[in-house]
């Protein structure tokens, strides 16, 4: 979403300037170029050598600095941007903002873009709550600025409380969801991730590999997209994405479950969860001890989730998930047949870059007309996007 576009970074003065370093990491590794605006007392934190190394990119710092000026000029900046970032934003440049004032060359540049521009507030937590401060910040939104809200945790002050820089990892979430085109506002979309797991005894479990990623990625995706998410999640290590309703369950039953409490309030479900397809007969109370002897597990079917999704349709759009070691064509068109689906995703997990707990897939989109698309290498953030591209097709609200 960032790769190409233009992005100035407005920096104000607070300590979590130094979160904001790794923030602009972040950003030109995503593809973006980045021009740094720094105001006078973010410079007490972070010196703009920092950032003009990390950025490729001259530090713009003053609004009457001539060389700067005549080299690209504050209205300049406003023109090319895409995007305006301002992190971390303290509780001054926002009053600023609100109140229409340009005196510096960051409230300059925000008075003369039309870009999008997207706040990150960090403060003091007394001064979030201040009645005057909420004001402002009231002012920007019915102004159509986009503003993250503050973590919560231990300030630098010593105070605890709300007023936190989000970190940065959340803030480029944020800032790839506003220039992300709204094709899919108001449709609501269920996606299970990650594995599930079968338990043997109190401390043993059958279960896969799965790491959870694809799943969360789409989560993520769809949410940017304007859609309305639930995450149905089995075991993983992944925090949910921000604004996401996330639905943490363990075993395939607990995951049909969930799965089926909230089939009629969406229109769009994605099953990009492993699931367990046995589960052992008996659970054994107790932890079972070695004895000289072979252990022989009974195991029995679980549910078929997807298969009975796929008889409870009703209309909506249902996408499904094949992760095969051979035959993957085969396999994947038959398993889109017989579960009834509009379209599966196929990879074969035995490919170095495809199989699970990587960042990126090697997919074939296989639809319900007979066409296949086929992909080379991706991150799981684009395969994502490329999914939801046909659900934006199919979707009729």
């Amino acid at each position: 979403m960032l790769k190409g576009k233009t992005v100035v970074l407005g920096i104000s003065g607070g300590i979590a300037v130094y979160k904001v370093v790794e923030l602009l990491r972040l950003l030109t590794k995503a593809g973006a170029e980045v021009h740094v605006i720094m105001t006078r007392s973010a410079q007490e934190f972070v010196t703009p050598l920092t950032f003009q190394t990390l950025s490729g990119n001259p530090v713009h710092t003053d609004l009457f600095n001539l060389h700067q000026e005549q080299e690209i000029g504050h209205i300049s900046l406003a023109d090319r941007a895409d995007l305006f970032l301002l992190a971390p934003a303290t509780a001054n440049l926002i009053g600023k903002i609100a109140q229409g004032l340009a005196d510096d060359l960051l409230t300059t540049s925000i008075m003369a873009t039309k870009a999008p521009v997207l706040v990150a507030p960090a403060m003091n937590t007394n001064m979030y709550e201040n009645p005057i401060y909420q004001r402002n910040e009231k002012i920007l939104a019915e102004s159509g600025y986009h503003l993250l809200e503050p973590a919560s945790g231990e300030l630098a002050c010593g105070w605890e409380g709300k007023g936190k820089l989000p970190e940065p990892g959340q803030i480029l979430a944020a800032a790839e969801s506003v220039l992300v085109p709204k094709d899919l506002l108001g449709c609501r979309l269920l996606v299970t991730a990650g594995p599930t797991r079968e338990e043997l005894d109190p401390v043993r479990y059958l279960s896969n590999y799965s790491s959870g990623k694809m799943g969360y990625a789409i989560a993520a995706a769809a949410r940017q997209r304007g859609c309305t998410v639930t995450l149905v999640s089995g075991p993983t290590n992944l925090a949910a994405p921000v604004g996401v309703n996330c639905i943490r369950v363990s075993s395939a039953a607990e995951m049909r479950d969930a799965v089926l409490q909230r089939l009629e309030e969406v229109e769009v479900v994605v099953k990009a969860a492993a699931v367990a397809d046995y589960r052992p007969v008996q659970r054994a109370q107790q932890k079972m001890k070695k004895t000289g002897d072979e252990l022989v597990i009974e195991l029995e079917r679980n549910p078929d989730i997807l298969a009975e999704l796929g008889e409870r349709k009703e209309g909506r759009i249902l996408i499904g998930f094949a992760a095969e070691t051979e035959r993957l064509i085969a396999h994947a068109a038959e398993k889109l047949k017989k579960k009834n689906l509009d379209m599966i995703v196929a990879n074969d997990v035995s490919r170095e870059g495809a199989g699970f707990d990587v960042d990126t897939n090697i997919v074939r989109f296989l639809h319900a007309d007979g066409r296949m698309e086929e992909f080379d290498l991706m991150s799981k953030k684009q395969v994502a996007h490329q999914l939801l591209n046909r659900v934006a097709v199919l979707y009729k609200p």
